[in-house]
């Protein structure tokens, strides 16, 4: 029997899983080197940006020659990106969140009622948070648990929560006015030198966090192995049920701090909050390059995803097109990415 440690195991095998693909394509990809074979998914994501970015400054340069496409941009490409990022975390490991607008929702519930019975906005903030991880955290019991499939079970519970706000709430909104003047105002969403938002600063330091996790953590060695193979990930010592428990819960407390950073942006909560995040979150995370079918995505294919998805809309508008066609783009982008996944694993599967 092999005793070997299974953490480092694990380990090992997220290490090794790059190259032996790039050595099983090699033959195939003539002189290219190495560096780039193992990194096309995240080169190409990278072009595919520069290029949208390219033609809309050709199409329409009137929009994004000015500075205020791009303000505009890091103010709220955040409110969705830091929910992509662990959501990247949930399908590599085989998962799947449907949840995490309506959690964005129920989380500023119980940010805007604690702010009213104590006046404190940073125990509201800090409630608001651990409100999202313990909803996240139901979602991965349910799943866990329960052994329903996790498509089914956050479809349940994301009409929950949406239902939870508005029985709560009453379809009234709450003015967050009570919060402008305060630290907590200004460290989330005030601006840095009087231009950037502080809300694009907050969204890097949780791509940081999470890539840090999955690419140099046991943690993130355990989420790869459970996406690959979860039997053997267990075989292996792993605590297959934890993990993904907790790759939930990031989420939920995730799509909680997004639902502050929204409200606080406008100083104002919405009982709609989170029901125009779900599709181009999505969209960034297939994209983006993570694969529906678990085991493989990446946190920089996630976050250059998220700016694709941001400038079509206002891409598109600039170039005389309506709006509408933007859910026809996102839907196609999530269609093809996870076709294409599909058609890439039965390769590699020969």
């Amino acid at each position: 029997m092999d005793k070997r440690n299974p953490a480092a195991t694990g380990a090992n095998a997220h290490a090794e899983a790059p190259a032996a693909l790039a050595r099983r394509v090699a033959p195939q990809a003539g002189g290219v080197p190495r560096w780039i074979r193992r990194n096309a998914l995240q080169i190409g994501i990278t072009c595919v940006l520069l290029l949208l970015w390219g033609l809309f400054l050709v199409r329409a340069p009137a929009t994004f020659f000015s500075k205020n496409i791009y303000a505009a941009l890091m103010s709220t490409v955040p409110f969705f990106a830091i929910m992509a990022l662990p959501l990247t975390m949930v399908v590599i490991a085989g998962e799947m969140d449907l949840s995490f607008p309506s959690i964005m929702g129920f989380g500023m519930v119980v940010f805007v009622h604690v702010l009213e019975a104590t006046k404190s906005p940073g125990l509201a903030f800090l409630t608001c948070l651990l409100s999202g991880f313990l909803a996240g955290l139901l979602n991965g019991t349910i799943v866990v648990r329960l052994g329903l499939p996790s498509l089914v079970a956050t479809i349940g519970t994301q009409f929950f929560w949406r239902g939870v706000v508005d029985v709560i709430t009453q379809g009234q909104p709450a003015s967050l006015v009570s919060v402008k003047p305060t630290l907590l105002q200004r460290l989330l969403v005030g601006r840095v030198g009087g231009y950037v938002p502080a809300q694009v600063l907050w969204m890097i330091f949780v791509a940081v966090v999470v890539w840090v996790f999955l690419n140099r953590h046991r943690f993130g060695a355990h989420v790869y192995l459970i996406g690959d193979n979860r039997e053997s990930a267990r075989l292996m010592g792993v605590n297959v049920d934890r993990v993904r428990m907790l790759v939930f819960a990031v989420v939920g407390l995730a799509a909680a701090f997004a639902g502050v950073l929204a409200s606080l942006e406008v100083s104002y909560f919405w009982v709609t909050l989170g029901e125009g995040y779900l599709m181009r979150t999505l969209a960034s995370v297939f994209l983006g390059g993570t694969s529906v079918f678990g085991g493989q995505g990446t946190i920089y294919g996630t976050f250059i995803g998220c700016f694709i998805i941001a400038i079509i809309e206002p891409g598109l508008v600039a170039m005389g097109l309506t709006g509408f066609w933007t859910k026809l783009i996102y839907g196609f982008i999530i269609t093809a990415s996870v076709a294409m996944h599909a058609v890439l694993s039965r390769r590699l599967a020969r």
